[in-house]
């Protein structure tokens, strides 16, 4: 009998197991399979471990590996025996292995389904985190092959490999025997490992974006001679910005001699720098950046902001281009934002960073910044900038980032940063396209759960540079998907910086009760208006009149934030005129003083033609000399303020210019503040005790064995959803007038005779239903009448079915999509779905709380609580439908699509009377497998 070893491989070199990762310490590795090639590449690798780490490893002194052990370890099935190997530069840093055993601890083949697991990681990358990448990815390249249970043997004293396996999360069991630890492990993924699992990737690709946000020396590539150009210019804006760290220029055309550029070090090469870089910029023609790239790998460069235009966005030929160079900057471990890039900016007074084309550094604040335009980008930093026109004020940037093509880093990853960042307190992002729409919605709950996440989405057409899934969602829907994981979702620019800039200066309301003041009758009732359009409470607006003092406004502040029926205050101010109106400064202060006498409310003011009032508002808690900035323009300006942040504690109020604004932005802080409440309870996943997981396993798998996408019988169907206490009510085919009378008998009177064509189906309105058919007489008749007016039955494909109790009709879609993910939708079923758009969406599983909220968030959810008199229908039974089909798709990856239509929600209990099922094999890697970049 041949051995497991002594077989052929037996499949093709797996692929898809190739992924990049990001190591612990933000550095990148590929992890591969190993195969035949990799022996000179094992031998290398195997010299450079230490004695102690093979020691570890073999259980005895173990110097070098015989030609019999480099063929074992890199010929493999990719079945029952896998090596995966982590390089960096093409070079092995680590290795894991597994191998098939039976109950006897032999070698085995399915379906055993447990294998031996070892790992062997150089001494110079232990403690980056690349044995716990290399478990994740073996664990489900195992799963893919069948494999349910790991063993591992471990010495004793070999204590990071025992942490290895004891952090990953999985339900493990531990013995000791003849000096060797034995671990087991089961492979199916725990709570807890799926934690462990998002915890190491929020940290590892936080601090893969902190190194290219905080650097402790910057090289700049393709420096120019004289004064201009690209590179000269973000030489410049590092320089000026006092950026603390080494500075070099770099440019192969700069002569032997020269020594400085603007005082800065100059050099020929990269290679030439002695000591560290951390960050280049480059800003070289397209052409010559790979030797730029080689040149940073090879001194060690852990990012790049690559400026260089003439990538993706240039077409084909730049496509590629951007392939190879992310493929070259991946392969010596840097990442990279850009190409195409504005550069990244960090105001942190320990890194003031500005490596980009924005000439003056922003202000400090609590605002992160991210922009995949560059146009959009400098857009919104002059807009934050400024302090006159528009929305205005001290209100700085925490850090920004113009990920250009964003190649590589992404708005995800600048996201895992910004969670846990302390100097940012809310995050503004103008998105064109979002690669990963399932992983980016994962992000934005969590970070919204901590701080304010406001973004401006692209219409759904991805720029030429931008390389993402496409979705089979429709562009509202993924908006939709987006404002339940708490992301603040506006339209304009304009409105990313007004909601931005209401959180970043005051607190959350506590609802939607609004109090209006202001020395203007006619301004305060239009801010009602507004408030009422956009599902806000206002009472009605007090006027001061135009003779209102400061005085005046500081007392009607102060009582309506005192006023305990009010959760926000919005301040209307027009030019008065008289010798008792006060000034700009002295409104301000008497607004700032009253507002910080009831710090727990927000407000907010609607100033008319008041050029220094929003400067003033500001500017109001410094006591500085010259603190207070005019309008651009505006007569007698002071001198610029100083770049500094407010005092701790300071609320700024934010003014705006209409009214319409200041509400929009009241809205949304409204909503979110609704979310986070609601989201401090999410609810939970319900168990159901009469679900047969593993039945529908089993039936799921033999319906696949016949190919590889299918959209399964009626039978098969209703098989499969009774699995998950989903039953559908019987619809027996009626061919012949006879077997509609033998139909009938079967299932009792009273019964519906349907048309099921396609062309018919679900088109009651066409007149292919009949109803209550109390008797054989009617159910003749009424089969007479759909041959006579829809042509034969087999054109018609009669069905018989019994009445379900009358209700309101609802239909019920659930879908994988391969961007977003598993989405549950719900609507009523015929013309408010199908003409109107009527339906809602949650993300898959769906908690107790979101089912409940998915059915009342359609337009026409009154009709299921009794509209006009009518009687109300049984939703907590609807709800349990939605959540089985949740329950369903998320048990079940292979199932790709579910409709019931209709749902017939009666007074008590919900029928399914249609019912719809695809099925496919599932994806080799999704967004709960293991940690992986985007591929390229």
């Amino acid at each position: 009998m041949q051995t497991s070893a002594g077989r052929q491989d037996r499949h093709q070199y797996p692929a898809h197991w190739e992924a990049d990762v990001v190591l612990r310490d933000g550095g990148t590795a590929r992890i591969r399979p190993i195969t035949v090639d990799d022996a000179d590449r094992l031998v290398s690798f195997y010299e450079q471990v230490s004695d102690e780490s093979k020691y570890y490893r073999f259980f005895a002194p173990y110097p070098r590996l015989s030609a019999k052990d480099v063929h074992r370890f890199t010929h493999h099935d990719f079945v029952d025996r896998v090596g995966l190997a982590a390089t960096i530069g093409g070079e092995f840093i680590a290795t894991v292995r597994y191998d098939r055993i039976g109950t006897d601890g032999m070698p085995a083949s399915a379906p055993a389904d447990e294998a031996e697991v070892a790992f062997l990681v150089q001494d110079a990358h232990q403690g980056r985190g690349v044995a716990s990448a290399l478990l994740e990815h073996i664990a489900a390249v195992a799963r893919e092959r069948g494999i349910r249970r790991f063993a591992a043997e471990v010495l004793p004293a070999n204590t990071k490999m025992i942490k290895v396996f004891t952090d990953a999360g999985y339900t493990q069991k531990r013995s000791f025997e003849d000096g060797v630890v034995r671990l087991e492990f089961d492979l199916e993924p725990t709570d807890r490992s799926l934690a462990v699992q998002r915890a190491r990737e929020q940290r590892a690709e936080a601090r893969s974006v902190r190194r290219l946000l905080a650097p402790g020396s910057v090289a700049v590539v393709g420096v120019g001679r004289a004064p201009g150009g690209v590179g000269r210019d973000v030489l410049g804006n590092l320089r000026d910005a006092g950026y603390p760290g080494r500075l070099h220029a770099v440019n192969k055309a700069f002569p032997d001699d020269l020594k400085e550029v603007d005082g800065v070090p100059a050099h020929r090469s990269v290679r030439d720098i002695d000591g560290p870089v951390d960050l280049a910029v480059v800003a070289v023609p397209a052409a010559h950046v790979p030797a730029v790239v080689a040149e940073c790998g090879e001194h060690g460069v852990q990012g790049l902001v690559v400026l260089s235009a003439g990538y993706a966005e240039s077409g084909p030929e730049g496509r590629e281009r951007q392939r190879a160079l992310v493929r070259a900057a991946r392969a010596y471990g840097m990442r990279i934002i850009g190409p195409n890039a504005f550069g990244v900016i960090n105001t942190a007074p320990d890194v003031r960073l500005n490596a980009s084309l924005a000439p003056e550094m922003p202000r400090p604040g609590p605002i992160g910044l991210f922009a995949q335009s560059g146009a959009i980008g400098i857009a919104l930093l002059s807009r934050l900038h400024r302090r006159g026109g528009g929305v205005t004020g001290v209100t700085g940037v925490s850090t920004f980032v113009s990920a250009g093509n964003r190649a590589d880093v992404s708005g995800n990853d600048v996201l895992q940063y910004w969670y846990d960042d302390p100097e940012t307190d809310v995050v503004l992002m103008y998105l064109e396209s979002i690669g990963n729409p399932r992983k980016f919605t994962r992000l934005a709950r969590r970070t919204a759960a901590a701080k304010p996440l406001v973004v401006v989405q692209g219409t759904g057409t991805a720029p030429q540079g931008h390389a993402v899934r496409a979705t089979r969602l429709p562009y509202e829907t993924v908006s939709a998907l987006l404002r339940q994981a708490g992301v603040i979702r506006v339209d304009t620019i304009t409105e990313l910086v007004d909601a931005g800039l209401l959180l970043a200066r005051q607190p959350l309301p506590a609802g939607p009760r609004v109090a209006i003041l202001g020395n203007s009758e006619s301004l305060g009732v239009l801010t009602y208006d507004r408030c009422l359009a956009e599902g806000l409470r206002p009472a009605r607006p007090v006027d001061l009149t135009t003779g209102a003092t400061a005085e005046d406004f500081h007392r009607a502040l102060a009582a309506a934030l005192a006023d305990g029926t009010n959760d926000a205050v919005v301040v209307t101010a027009i030019p008065a005129i008289g010798e008792s109106s006060p000034g700009d400064a002295e409104l301000a202060e008497a607004l700032r003083s009253a507002a910080a006498a009831v710090p727990g409310k927000p407000v907010l003011v609607v100033h008319v033609e008041l050029g220094g009032l929003a400067e003033a508002l500001s500017a109001a808690a410094s006591t500085a000399p010259g603190a207070v900035e005019k309008a651009p323009g505006t007569e007698g300006a002071a001198p610029p303020a100083p770049l500094t942040t407010p005092p701790e504690g300071t609320h700024l109020i934010p003014a705006y210019p209409a009214a319409e604004r200041a509400v929009r932005a009241l809205a949304e802080a409204v909503k979110y503040a609704q979310w986070r409440r609601e989201a401090a309870d999410p609810g939970k996943v319900p168990e159901y005790d009469d679900i047969d997981e593993k039945g529908a396993a089993r039936l799921i798998g033999e319906l696949l064995a016949r190919g590889q996408g299918l959209t399964i019988s009626d039978a098969e169907t209703c098989e499969l959803l009774a699995r998950y206490g989903i039953p559908v009510r019987r619809a027996l085919p009626a061919l012949t007038a006879d077997a509609a009378v033998e139909a009938a008998r079967a299932l009792g009177y009273p019964v519906a005779l349907k048309a099921t064509a396609p062309h018919l189906r679900h088109r009651a309105d066409l007149g292919g239903v009949r109803l209550d058919l109390a008797d054989e007489e009617q159910l003749l008749r009424a089969y007479a009448e759909l041959t006579e007016l829809f042509g034969k039955p087999e054109e018609l494909r009669p069905v018989v079915q019994g009445m379900a109790p009358r209700g309101v009709d609802t239909v019920v879609r659930a879908v994988i999509d391969p961007a977003a993910g598993a989405v549950l939708s719900f609507g009523l079923a015929g013309a408010a779905s199908q003409l109107l758009g009527d339906m809602a969406h949650r993300l898959i599983p769906v908690t107790d709380r979101e089912a409940t909220s998915l059915v009342r968030s359609i337009r026409t959810a009154p009709l299921l609580f009794g509209w006009r008199g009518s009687t109300p229908v049984d939703t907590p039974a609807l709800e349990e439908v939605l959540l089985r089909v949740s329950r369903l798709v998320d048990d079940h990856p292979e199932v790709v699509a579910v409709t019931l239509e209709p749902v017939v929600v009666a007074p008590h209990g919900a029928s399914v009377l249609g019912a719809t099922v695809r099925l496919a094999p599932p994806p080799a890697r999704d967004d709960l497998g293991p940690r992986t970049l985007p591929a390229y």
